[in-house]
């Protein structure tokens, strides 16, 4: 199973959430500034398919991040959700909104040229589990999607 035979996902509080039907995808990375800056991250995860196989329930603010292309996101919680370039039926949906982000498989970088260089390391340096020590509990206000 992968991301070819359809997925879904949403924002943080569920205001935004789509569908995508089962076709051809796309995934890559994207290490450009203009997309770190509009995912306040390293790189951004995009799956691209074709933009008449998404169903929206919610409507995504956009913002034109340049004069090419725009950026959806949810105007209640901020979630970025979407790269587009308009006009050519393509949508580019933002991996860390999946319900299954582990369907998520890259087969490219794009933007190479900009990419980070500290990316290299993370495979090499210390990790731990989240985790409080002062035994501090966190309660999710995040959306769960169900199903």
């Amino acid at each position: 199973m992968g991301l070819e035979d359809g997925f879904s996902g949403g924002c943080q509080c569920g205001a935004c959430r789509f569908t995508v039907m089962p076709g051809p995808v796309n995934q890559t990375v994207c290490h450009c500034a203009m997309c770190r800056r509009a995912v306040s991250n390293a790189f951004a995860p995009l799956a691209d398919v074709a933009e008449d196989r998404v169903t929206w329930d919610g409507t995504p603010k956009t913002y034109a991040s340049s004069n090419i292309a725009e950026r959806g996101f949810c105007a209640t919680c901020g979630s970025p959700l979407f790269y587009r370039r308009p006009g050519t039926g393509m949508i580019e949906i933002m991996a860390g909104a999946l319900d299954a982000p582990d369907l998520y498989a890259p087969i490219r970088n794009h933007g190479a040229e900009s990419r980070l260089d500290w990316l290299a390391t993370l495979a090499t340096i210390p990790s731990r589990d989240t985790f409080f020590s002062n035994g501090e509990t966190v309660t999710s206000h995040q959306h769960e999607a169900t199903g």
